[in-house]
């Protein structure tokens, strides 16, 4: 990570070294946290925030699911968000907007601890790597369970929630991959460590439904109707491990990941063991469309 000159910090633009939390931050001990991924794409017409309300509309959400009180209105964390990023002067990056528990209490319960909200952005490449977006990555069935709907809220994003992901990435890494794919407690995909899974059979699109426990994704969303807008069939039902095995073509989504294709399942080739056509096609879509090439859909671009 390379470090920029601000980070916003509770209604004022803090110096990168100086914006810091006490240790006893109840956050920091309990995960009592919700944040969000954005990215910022270089367009003819100047920095471009993809999706920028509606993520932090999914903060605002996050926060009441764990009864976080947030001291900003979505309009305000929105125009926050745009004067951090033009004041480190970025033309590109990504966007990471927290909102957590601080100090003044120690326990289970946050009561009286104060609530801090930040954003930092900095320049970001392919969160999978150049050479993956180009050609695929190896990914491997976790042995880690996606968290369950009756322990955890999995379609909100809860800083505590993730060390369930961490456990599943650094799992697949140790094994030589580059990335996991989680199931849910019944034994269906749900999704990466931190990204949305599609998979292509004969033509058709099927991605994992909500209720298989998997995050609401913006890119989810936008490219499910970027191929639809492009004629292409999308189901959402429920995969089995066996189905990934079965797949003309896989690729991951994601605000980090983008359009990620997946070239190998569990020691499986995905396919001819390259991008196929559909992936392609997901990809050029959407970098278009967060790069101002699709006017169908500029309401998604947040401009700086």
């Amino acid at each position: 990570m390379q470090p920029t000159k601000y980070i916003w910090m509770d209604g004022e633009l803090v110096d990168w070294d100086d914006a810091t939390v006490h240790v006893l931050s109840h956050g920091l001990h309990y995960g009592t946290g919700a944040f969000e991924g954005i990215r910022a794409y270089e367009t003819e017409r100047g920095p471009a925030v993809f999706r920028l309300t509606e993520h932090m509309e999914r903060l605002a959400r996050s926060c009441k699911a764990i009864a976080i009180p947030i001291d900003w209105t979505v309009d305000e964390i929105v125009a926050a968000t745009k004067q951090v990023f033009a004041a480190n002067g970025l033309t590109s990056g990504y966007i990471r907007p927290l909102v957590f528990y601080g100090t003044g209490s120690m326990g289970l319960n946050p009561a009286g601890a104060a609530v801090h909200t930040i954003i930092a952005t900095w320049e970001w490449g392919a969160y999978l790597g150049e050479e993956g977006i180009a050609n695929g990555i190896r990914v491997k069935v976790s042995s880690w369970r996606r968290i369950s709907q009756d322990s955890m809220m999995p379609n909100a994003k809860l800083t505590g929630g993730y060390i369930n992901s961490v456990q599943a990435k650094q799992e697949a890494l140790r094994g030589g991959y580059d990335e996991a794919v989680m199931l849910n407690p019944d034994g269906f995909v749900a999704e990466g460590s931190g990204e949305n899974l599609f998979i292509v059979r004969d033509g058709l699109i099927i991605t994992p439904p909500l209720s298989a426990g998997v995050l609401e994704g913006l890119t989810r969303h936008a490219v499910m109707t970027l191929l639809r807008d492009d004629g292409y069939e999308i189901v959402e039902r429920d995969l089995s491990r066996t189905d990934l095995y079965y797949a003309d073509e896989m690729f991951f989504t994601g605000t980090a990941a983008e359009v990620t294709p997946i070239r190998e399942v569990d020691d499986r080739v995905v396919g001819a063991g390259r991008p196929g056509p559909v992936t392609k096609r997901a990809q050029v879509l959407y970098m278009d469309t967060v790069g101002g090439k699709n006017e169908r859909h500029g309401d998604w671009l947040d401009y700086v």
